[in-house]
């Protein structure tokens, strides 16, 4: 079976290499990892202690900072390496500040795993959320590498529960540790044989929760808001852009702030061109002369950055979350909802426990076409009552 995975692997990267001579996002998925070895043997030194962190992607990344923080402060003296496997994480976190070194992962052959280690030697693993790599767990626990789940959550359909998963469940033995985020997780591992488990949650709880101490004051966010109803689009794909759009060009007294998952010029200016209403790019905003930039007049705003998302929820009365008509499916719920603000999500959220929980507790609200959309979107805005209970009830459960 691992001849036979090694072999899927070193096929999977040719065919990505010529998939990206197409793809924008494939391409940094490619040009990404060519230098990868030169920075780790650059900026780690062979006197150097390490701890590698990975991370899928951008909601893995937040979900173990409250153990990248903690472990930090207690090894001082190590080097914290973090890897990501997703463009979408590595390139919106590759200037943490603290990660001593990010890169993306290479990927899961035999040579890349041996050049990896050889590196990097790290004292500890932490793998977040998922992302079961077999070469590099198979290499840890060859060299006896204490390595731990963090945040982890397990499905009865995933590989390791089918008969013919005998191989992926063989790799889960390099962990010593499973912190996972619920119960029926740890019920799954046990069937497994597994008795190295601690129900710990979700780390984001504790990540988002800590937002409302940080101050979230944004000035320009207030002279666009201008005391008016506000929505606030957070990560938005062209999928949910479309149904978006038409609420935006039909919505009166409302004003919409928007930041795309995506901010590749060509897609922003695309989505600038489908709103009728008064549209102005965060790129654009005198910073010098607010007053001057007259943000009190426009309608919507398009944030073209990255960085400041959360901060922009806090002045949200609704928010639309993206990401819920693709896959893996809906972006983080929890920033939204520690303001206590009510969701709206595509339809793909059973992945995600904290979105299936806000579902069924009915603080947020799943939509799946045009019509779900402007049904729930008038009932938010005409009502405040509404609003107001929808809100409470999600930051009720982020405080829980």
């Amino acid at each position: 079976m691992l001849f036979i995975y090694n072999f899927i692997v070193v096929l999977a990267d040719f065919i990505i290499k010529i998939v990206a001579l197409f793809s924008k996002k494939i391409k940094l998925f490619v040009e990404g990892r060519k230098s990868v070895f030169k920075i780790l043997s650059n900026k780690i030194k062979y006197y150097d202690k390490t701890i590698w962190f990975h991370a899928a992607s951008l909601g893995e990344y937040e979900q173990g900072l409250p153990v990248m923080e903690r472990i930090k402060s207690r090894f001082p003296n190590h080097l914290i390496v973090l890897t990501f496997f997703s463009p979408s994480g590595y390139e919106v976190r590759k200037n943490n500040t603290l990660a001593d070194v990010t890169v993306y992962l290479p990927l899961d052959t035999q040579t890349n795993v041996e050049q990896f280690m050889k590196i990097v030697r790290p004292d500890m693993a932490f793998f977040i959320k998922y992302e079961y790599w077999p070469n590099y767990l198979n290499a840890l626990q060859n060299r006896e590498i204490p390595t731990y789940l963090i945040s982890g959550i397990f499905r009865e359909k995933q590989v390791f529960f089918k008969w013919y998963g005998g191989f992926y469940r063989k790799a889960l033995d390099a962990f010593e540790h499973f912190f996972v985020q619920n119960s029926s997780s740890k019920e799954l591992l046990l069937k497994l044989g597994k008795t190295n488990i601690t129900v710990s949650g979700d780390t984001r709880f504790d990540r988002v929760f800590a937002i409302l101490n940080q101050n979230n004051q944004l000035d320009f966010i207030e002279k666009f808001k201008n005391n008016t109803l506000t929505v606030v689009v957070g990560s938005s794909w062209p999928k949910d852009e479309s149904l978006l759009v038409d609420c935006m060009n039909s919505s009166n007294n409302v004003k919409f702030i928007i930041a795309p998952h995506n901010i590749n010029k060509d897609q922003i200016a695309d989505l600038k061109n489908q709103i009728s209403k008064k549209t102005m790019l965060f790129s654009s905003i005198n910073f010098n002369d607010l007053d001057a930039s007259k943000l009190n007049e426009y309608d919507v705003l398009i944030i073209d950055t990255i960085g400041i998302l959360t901060k922009i929820y806090s002045y949200a009365d609704i928010a639309y979350v993206g990401g819920g008509f693709g896959k893996p499916g809906v972006h983080n719920i929890l920033e939204p909802a520690t303001f206590g603000v009510p969701i709206i999500i595509g339809p793909k959220y059973s992945h995600f426990a904290e979105a299936t929980a806000l579902v069924k507790m009915e603080g947020c609200t799943s939509i799946s076409n045009q019509e779900e959309l402007n049904e729930t979107f008038d009932k938010l805005l005409q009502n405040s009552d509404i609003r107001l209970e929808k809100g409470h009830i999600c930051s009720t459960f982020v405080e829980m």
